[in-house]
């Protein structure tokens, strides 16, 4: 007995001595974290478990939450400026949370990450160097716990990415190390090759490049609330933004309380009274305050607003969101507008600033823009208002870079159609080229080609089509779907016709329809020729350039008096007529001197892409035909055309 209780003794002393040993090792850096001289990354699996609903008939649609944690750390001789890392997330994730880090495409969470994301740190977006910081890994290192959903991968398997790498600009990152099961490590190194535009001393980063640029500049600060102005600058020759759409996440409970050249689309103060804002600021009037959501949305402001001493006078504001490209009109290519922004404890301080994260900028029938995280660069200038040769700088200022993107999934907006002299039929625009109808109606195929057109066809909507479009078939003997395919959907369509071929040169005639709402101001639209496009020669209606750093694009708009595409508007007689489309309409002419031996016909007179404001359109999968084309006397074909349509509708 005695001889038992000194045995359990004995254990209970080895065990007390090595559990803290373990638990010291744990918090210990990696090995591999020591023997790495540049910049090291960790991703750890933690634990998970099996969440409902418990799906036991598909083993790979189950839901089961995971914790993970990124660790970001700099063992090198610089300080790495605002540190981004991939995560290649393979099974399907929803990550609902990340301390320490924001999506650099600027999503909020919680969001679906499956198939890979980009983190940017937040609020550390900095992590300097050991000899500097004197090795205080608190300054060099930043973990990351994630929190969120994978579905498929249960016990004893381990939801593990596809890779952890470095982004920033500079590195090279190897293929990661799986350490056991659940961790994998990495050392990114320099890059040997690449060429850096900054040196070591540059406290800041150097501002980027991109379709578009979000400036936040911050022009007084004070213990409690702060003045910012926002800049935002298009730079892509067929970027545009209309009734532009701005939207930001307040990280640290900021709110605010007025503005100038700029208003939020909701006035709403509700976050604030209900919420610790109105516990701190208990005297504050409220009632003044435009915005507390911790997602605001910011519009533009009328042309009316811009000398209001109230809410205007700020250079570039107050354009109804209407930003051109600067191809089109450089001192349009530019919005802004001022706010002041009162800050929540602990920050009350004047130089404690942080900008708001995960930017997001949409426009009507515009291109898609997807933006990063905002990046420290060195502060903004300004002009002297007064009007003395000098400038002011702002107190800081970070950089939100946004490019044209296409969303998984998205549709275009627009649409084109082709036509040629040499064959009487229409390629339409394609069914559904812009997104299906969500519940389409028994008498519409979503999945059916659709029908070539007679020319006059273009003219009525889709939904007054259907008795031309059947007549047209019966002529050309065209199968005829049952049911018929739907509409193109589309609020703008474009019609390419190729009008004549000659020996010298050709010509071509494009029309643009408006069949929505919305007029557009200021219009532009854009072909892109990779065969055609040296030979352009002139446009006789609009205005049109060869682009300027864009291959083979040429540019078009509208000559004043023609620059405004007006809406769908009712017919003379609107219980017997349809509905007319807006509509511009301008022929173009190339010379065959600098493209020799083009076949204009076989598909070089066609565009390659065409853009409407920025946005691509969608194009036909085919072009017309000139096999076994014999032309008909146009007489000939309007009577017979005529005929079996009155015969379809009586029928």
């Amino acid at each position: 007995m005695a001889f038992s209780l000194i045995r359990l003794l004995v254990l209970d002393l080895i065990m007390a001595a090595i559990i803290p040993i373990s638990l010291c090792q744990s918090e210990a850096p990696s090995p591999a974290a020591d023997s790495c001289n540049s910049i090291f990354l960790s991703y750890a699996y933690t634990s998970g478990a099996k969440i409902p609903p418990n799906l036991n008939s598909d083993a790979t649609e189950q839901p089961y939450r995971f914790e993970s944690t990124l660790t970001v750390l700099n063992n090198g001789l610089e300080e790495l400026k605002s540190w981004r890392v991939f995560v290649g997330f393979q099974h399907n994730e929803y990550l609902v949370s990340a301390s320490g880090a924001v999506l650099a495409n600027g999503t909020s969470l919680p969001a679906t990450v499956g198939g890979g994301v980009v983190f940017a740190g937040y609020p550390s977006t900095d992590l300097k160097t050991a000899i500097e910081t004197a090795g205080d890994t608190t300054q060099m290192e930043v973990q990351v716990q994630f929190v969120g959903t994978q579905f498929g991968v249960g016990s004893p398997n381990v939801p593990m990415p596809t890779n952890v790498s470095l982004v920033n600009d500079g590195f090279v990152c190897p293929k990661p190390t799986m350490q056991g099961t659940s961790q994998m490590q990495v050392c990114c190194t320099k890059d040997p090759n690449y060429k850096s535009n900054i040196t070591s001393d540059d406290e800041f980063l150097p501002r980027q490049n991109g379709d578009l640029t979000i400036m936040y500049d911050v022009t007084r600060t004070y213990e409690s609330s702060y003045w910012a102005k926002v800049t935002i600058s298009i730079h892509n020759p067929l970027g545009r933004l209309d009734n532009w759409q701005l939207s930001w996440d307040w990280m640290k409970g900021e709110f605010i309380n007025s503005m100038k050249g700029a208003y939020p689309d909701i006035v709403d103060t509700t976050d604030c009274i209900f919420g610790e804002q109105g516990q701190y600021y208990q005297d504050l009037d409220f009632s003044n305050v435009l915005n507390c959501e911790r997602r605001p949305t910011i519009i533009d402001l009328p042309p009316t607003k811009a000398n209001d001493t109230t809410l205007g006078l700020i250079p570039f504001c107050c354009r109804n969101g209407t930003i051109l490209p600067p191809s089109m009109d450089p001192s349009k290519s530019t919005s802004a507008f001022q706010m002041n922004v009162y800050k929540m404890p602990p920050d009350l301080n004047r130089s404690e600033l942080s900008p708001p994260q995960n930017w997001n900028i949409s426009g009507t029938l515009n291109p898609d823009y997807q933006c990063g995280s905002p990046v420290r660069v060195s502060p903004s200038e300004f002009p002297d208002t007064s009007g003395l040769p000098s400038y002011s700088t702002a107190v800081a200022s970070w950089q939100v870079v946004c490019n044209i993107t296409q969303p998984k999934g998205a549709s275009p907006k627009c649409c084109v159609s082709f036509s040629a002299y040499y064959n009487e039929s229409v390629v339409p625009c394609k069914t559904c080229a812009c997104g299906c109808p969500s519940t389409p109606s028994q008498t519409c195929s979503t999945t059916a080609a659709a029908i070539l057109l007679p020319s006059e066809a273009l003219l009525v909507p889709f939904e007054n089509r259907t008795a031309l479009t059947k007549a047209w078939a019966e002529l050309k003997h065209l199968t005829i779907p049952n049911p018929m395919p739907c509409g193109d959907n589309c609020g703008v369509s474009i019609n390419w016709h190729l009008y004549t071929d000659y020996t010298r040169g050709w010509t071509a005639r494009i029309t643009i329809f408006n069949w929505g709402e919305t007029s557009y101001a200021d219009w532009f639209a854009a072909v892109e020729m990779d065969k055609a496009a040296p030979g352009f020669e002139k446009m006789y209606s609009f205005n049109a350039t060869a682009l300027d750093g864009v291959n083979n694009t040429i540019f078009m708009q509208g000559i004043e008096g023609l620059n405004y595409l007006v809406a769908e508007t009712d017919a003379a007689n609107p219980k017997k007529d349809p509905r007319v489309p807006g509509k511009q309409q301008s022929v173009i002419s190339f010379t065959k001197k600098l493209t020799p031996g083009i076949n204009v016909a076989s598909g070089a007179g066609f565009p390659n892409k065409v853009y409407f404001n920025g946005e691509e359109c969608s194009l036909p999968s085919v072009l017309p035909t000139s096999s076994s084309y014999k032309k008909s006397p146009a007489m000939t074909i309007s009577v017979l055309l005529l005929i079996v349509v009155l015969m379809l509708m009586q029928q």
